[in-house]
C-alpha cells in the first residue's frame, strides 16, 4: 500500500514546489497561532503552479466556522485540517471539502475507537500540554496499533531516520511531517525532504516485495 506523504508548515514557494516535484501527496499550510503561520495571500502564492494531483491542506486550530469557510474557498483548499476542539457540527457544517481531524496521544490520552463521522481521515499528533501541535516529539506508537490498515495519518517527530520504523510498526495511511524536515521553523531542508520521500518510498517497495 502507497502510504501518502504530507509535507507541512510550508512557508516558501521553492519548498513547497521541490516537495511536488520528489512526491510528495499532500502538502499543508498553517493559518493558526504558530512560527509558520502564513496568510491566505501568500498561500497563493506559494501554491501557484502546483501540479493539480498535490492536495492542499489548511491547517486551523478552532478558528471561526465562517473564516474557515472564507480561507479555504479563497485558497482551493483541497483539505482542512482541524487542530483543536471542533466537534461533529462543525465537521459537517464545512460542507464538500475534505476534513482531517487531528487528535493528540500521549500522557493518558488513547486514539478514539473510530473515526469522527464525515471526517474524509484523521491524523494522530504527540499530545503536549502547552500547546497544539506536536512539537516534534514521537508518542508511544503503540497506541495507534489498533488503527492499523485505517485511514490515519502519523504526525509527531517523524524524521527520514525513524519514518520507515514507524510505517511498519503503525501501517498508516499516511505520515506528516514538518519541523523533521527543517532547517528552521518554515524554512525547509531540501536534503531532509528528499530522504523523508525517499526512506518511505523505499519501505513501500520493501513492504510490496515482503507479500
Amino acid at each position: 500500500m502507497k502510504t501518502r506523504i504530507k509535507i507541512c508548515g510550508l512557508t516558501r514557494r521553492h519548498d513547497a514546489l521541490l516537495a511536488a516535484e520528489l512526491g510528495a501527496d499532500l502538502l499543508g499550510f498553517i493559518f493558526a497561532n504558530s512560527p509558520r503561520r502564513i496568510t491566505p495571500e501568500k498561500m497563493r502564492e506559494i501554491a501557484a503552479g502546483l501540479p493539480a494531483e498535490i492536495l492542499k491542506v489548511g491547517v486551523f486550530v478552532d478558528a471561526p466556522l465562517a473564516e474557515v469557510k472564507e480561507i479555504a474557498a479563497s485558497c482551493a483548499l483541497d483539505v482542512v485540517q482541524l487542530h483543536g476542539s471542533e466537534d461533529l457540527d462543525y465537521v459537517q457544517s464545512l460542507g464538500g471539502v475534505k476534513v482531517l481531524k487531528v487528535f493528540r496521544l500521549g500522557s493518558g490520552r488513547k486514539p478514539p475507537e473510530s473515526a469522527l463521522s464525515s471526517c474524509w481521515a484523521t491524523l494522530f499528533d504527540t499530545w503536549l500540554p502547552e500547546q497544539a501541535g506536536g512539537g516534534g516529539r514521537v508518542f508511544d506508537w503503540q497506541l495507534v496499533k489498533p488503527w492499523a490498515g485505517r485511514r490515519f495519518f502519523l504526525a509527531g517527530g517523524l524524521t527520514p531516520e525513524n519514518v520507515g520504523t514507524a510505517i511498519a510498526d503503525t501501517e498508516p495511511f499516511g505520515v506528516d511531517v514538518s519541523s523533521g524536515v527543517e532547517i528552521s521553523p518554515g524554512v525547509k531542508d531540501p536534503e531532509k525532504i528528499r530522504k523523508f520521500i525517499e526512506a518511505v518510498r523505499n519501505k513501500n517497495n520493501r513492504g510490496e516485495g515482503d507479500g
